[in-house]
Formats: structure tokens, sequence, C-alpha cells
């Protein structure tokens, strides 16, 4: 597996698990990491996560925990045990939620690696000021990323635009990044990049869904995004 590949993480963002099936058979041996959110979650359930390991995947759970601390120590000790790659909690959840996160983790003897989402990158600044008045979007991604670091959380989601704020305050931690296009799209992700520029930020992973999933042939867009990611690892080098 190519090093573009090892920093490509897909969202298997469809509806139902027996899709959800199919289509990683359709990718096996061709990427290693898989991002499944709320909606296959609740679907398929431990059972699902399972079977994705069992045909060779690394999972990224994307639950974006987010609740009193107790609660997400709790949710974060029986998720960790599962053998996941990544578990999402929210940063807004605070210093204490992300410290009992990392204390459940622990209690689970767990690899897991836990990442604090920033700001959800459907936001632009105009729908952020509706639910965060006073407090510009670059000030709350720097007091979020240092507080994952100093909670000792293991890496950070972010917009590709923000990754130069995040990875000043968030130092040391890996970063994954959603809201990758490789070219323009018309959906509801507000602030986007391509896999290319990304990387070249200084992204570690990559999270592509919609360009995979809706592609003709899924095989050959996923090596088209490989090859961009290569093309950027060249860019920081240069």
């Amino acid at each position: 597996m190519n090093n573009g590949l090892e920093r490509l993480i897909l969202a298997l963002d469809v509806e139902r698990v027996e899709e959800g099936r199919e289509l990683l058979a359709s990718l096996e041996g061709e990427l290693k990491y898989v991002k499944i959110g709320h909606q296959l979650y609740a679907r398929g359930g431990f059972p699902f996560l399972r079977e994705i390991g069992a045909m060779g995947f690394s999972i990224f759970l994307d639950l974006k925990l987010h609740d009193i601390p107790n609660t997400v120590f709790q949710a974060t000790e029986a998720l960790a045990s599962e053998n996941l790659w990544a578990l999402t909690l929210h940063c807004g959840g605070g210093r204490k939620m992300l410290e009992e996160a990392r204390r459940g983790k622990e209690k689970a003897g767990s690899r897991t690696n836990l990442l604090g989402v920033t700001v959800l990158t459907s936001f632009d600044d105009a729908s952020w000021a509706e639910v965060a008045p006073g407090c510009s979007l670059p000030d709350a991604l720097e007091k979020r990323a240092a507080l994952c670091r100093e909670t000792g959380i293991d890496g950070i989601v972010c917009s590709p635009l923000d990754l130069p704020v995040v990875r000043a305050a968030g130092e040391g931690l890996f970063t994954v990044v959603p809201g990758v296009r490789p070219a323009s799209a018309d959906d509801d992700q507000a602030r986007v990049a391509t896999p290319q520029k990304t990387i070249a930020n200084g992204a570690d992973y990559i999270v592509v869904g919609r360009p995979i999933l809706n592609a003709p042939n899924r095989i050959a867009a996923v090596r088209s995004i490989a090859a961009s990611i290569e093309e950027g690892l060249k860019c920081r080098s240069l």
C-alpha cells in the first residue's frame, strides 16, 4: 500500500449496512481506513464494526461524543474496547470531558486514538456567529486545539482551511481533515480544499466521502486521490 493510501480515510456515508458491506468488499486491499458515522453505527452497531475489522479495515468511529464528563468516560471506555483506530469527541464539551474521555481509554487499556473535533466543516463565519456570538472562528479553533494538547488527546479534526491555526495551537497532535474535494462541489461543506493542497499544508490524514462513493469507478477514484496525496507530500519538501 503506497503512502498516499495510508493517509486516505473513506467516509462510508451510506444509508444501509448492506450497501456499506458491498461497497467495502469492492475496495478490499485498496485502502486502509474507513470512517463510520452516526447512521451506519445506529443501524449496524458493534457487529458491523467487527465485520469491517475482520475485512482488514481500520475503523474511525465518528460519533463526536459530547456530554457530561462521566457519561463520556463510560462511552469512551466501552467504545475504545472495540479495537477502533480512532474515536471522535467534540471539543465543545470542555476540559473535564476531554480528560474523562482519556481516562476511559486508559481504563479500557486501548490504543484507540482520541480525536478532538474543533469546529464542524459545515460552519462558515456567518453561521458560526449565530451560535457563538463574540467568539471568532480562529479564536475558537486556537483555544480548542490547545485544549486537546493540554488534555492528552491524540489528534484533531479540522477543516483544511483551519490547518495553520490548529497545527500551531495543537503542536504535536496529528490532524485529520474532512471537507476535502478533488474539485469544487455543491454540497453542505463550507470550508473545503483539494487533497494535494490539504496534504501540502500539513494534514496527516484526509477524509473523503462522496467523491469516492458517487464515482462511476470507485477504485479509480481512490487511486486518483492517493496520487494527489503523493503530490501534496512532494510539495512539502520543495
